[in-house]
């Protein structure tokens, strides 16, 4: 199973402990999205990722999409604007195995003054493994606790 790193990725250093526990998680700026670029997140398949038909779990699928809309959505204010998910919306296309590299591109569909909508994209390469799409609440900022880490 392959370790490498795709060039331009650098580790995320961002999530509470769940997060943290699934990883590590890697990041690159799309700089073809926005004015200042756009998060791309991604993670090597490991066999701890995978349910008993040796694939990726459908749930840790479905964590990467919500993880990857959360943090676009979030970065895409400055200041990063706090938001919770109200809705999500995954359809699994195809599998993916231990030492897959999958990355997480999301499009921000629109922002309003309370709900943001986004959807994302799984891949591997070329392949698509998951679609989604994502409602989200926007917050009042976080308490000192609530921060994030990086």
């Amino acid at each position: 199973m392959s370790t490498d790193i795709p060039d331009g990725f650098k580790p995320l250093k961002r999530g509470g402990g769940y997060l943290t526990s699934l990883g590590p998680w890697y990041y690159r700026i799309d700089e073809t999205k926005g004015e200042n670029g756009q998060i791309v997140l991604a993670i090597r398949i490991e066999d701890r990722h995978t349910n008993i038909r040796h694939i990726a779990h459908g749930g840790f699928l479905v964590t990467m999409v919500d993880t990857a809309l959360g943090i676009v959505v979030s970065s895409s204010r400055e200041p990063p604007q706090p938001i919770v998910t109200v809705s999500l919306t995954t359809n699994f296309i195809t599998a993916a195995e231990p030492g897959d590299w999958v990355e997480a591109h999301v499009d921000i569909d629109r922002m309003g003054g309370r709900l943001a909508y986004a959807s994302c994209t799984l891949r591997t390469g070329e392949r698509t493994i998951m679609t989604g799409t994502g409602v989200f609440a926007l917050m009042k900022p976080a308490t000192p606790r609530e921060q994030p880490d990086g």
